[in-house]
């Protein structure tokens, strides 16, 4: 972490500070409604058959932890940073400062991974009170949807600084968020699906960050798969940082649209 990057990250939690009332209800109700909605409810019925070889809520909770907080990543990497450029224009105001783009990337992303960590203790607390956590490896979720909300926020960042109207989001969300929410192995095993549409599952981080949250939670973790799924990952908020980076100056340099 940059020195010069805290101001932006102290100025987004200041903000912060002043909204979190409406945000932190939603950080445990969330994941109680989808543990019984869809672990409990659908899950009398696929315990049935016991396909799975685990209760159907063991199987979708640690998918769900992950996807929620990849949600919540994608969210405050969409109009909290076109706003910042065509709305508000904070980032220009930044500009004036001795900030740099790197500066004002940094201390955004600091920000997006705090509100990551709250949803997934969130999540992880409702994930024990109903019973889905079978490993202290489980502690191990934390880290690693703060990875997956890098690798995902980071490139959407720079998808954000391009654009100056948020009808584009759409394009993300309904191509992108949903398809791999859906395909990402979050509701059942990528093996069910065809080969084709299994490849595409393969290179969604979703996918990577799901499988090591299943592992932690269900205490079955192994070296070489974790290191690929972690690698993977670094890859894409690597790739994505060094992307926000330029595409941040891009933009302050063109001074707007």
């Amino acid at each position: 972490m940059t020195a010069p990057a805290m101001p932006v990250f102290e100025h987004l939690m200041v903000r912060y500070r002043r909204t979190w009332r409406g945000s932190a209800l939603t950080t445990f109700l969330v994941p109680i409604m989808f543990l019984l909605g869809m672990g409990f409810s659908v899950g009398t019925y696929v315990n049935r058959s016991g396909v799975l070889g685990v209760p159907y809520v063991d199987f979708i909770a640690p998918g769900l932890l992950p996807s929620s907080v990849f949600q919540l990543a994608l969210n405050e990497s969409t109009w909290p940073i076109l706003g910042g450029f065509e709305w508000q224009r904070t980032y220009f105001a930044m500009q004036a400062s001795p900030l740099r783009p790197r500066d004002m990337v940094v201390g955004q992303q600091l920000y997006i991974l705090v509100r990551a960590a709250m949803g997934s203790v969130g999540f992880l607390v409702a994930m024990l009170l109903f019973g889905t956590v079978h490993s202290w490896w489980a502690i191990a979720t934390i880290p690693v949807c703060l990875l997956l909300a890098a690798s995902g926020s980071l490139p959407v960042m720079a998808y954000s600084a391009t654009i100056t109207s948020d009808n584009m989001f759409s394009l993300i969300f309904r191509f992108a968020v949903i398809p791999m929410t859906l395909f990402a192995g979050v509701f059942f095993p990528v093996s069910a699906l065809p080969v084709a549409v299994r490849a595409l599952a393969y290179a969604s981080p979703l996918w990577h960050g799901v499988e090591l949250c299943r592992a932690a939670t269900l205490g079955v973790p192994s070296i070489g798969p974790i290191a690929l799924h972690v690698g993977y990952l670094a890859l894409w908020t690597l790739g994505g940082y060094a992307l926000a980076r330029w595409r941040f100056g891009r933009r302050l340099r063109d001074g707007g649209s």
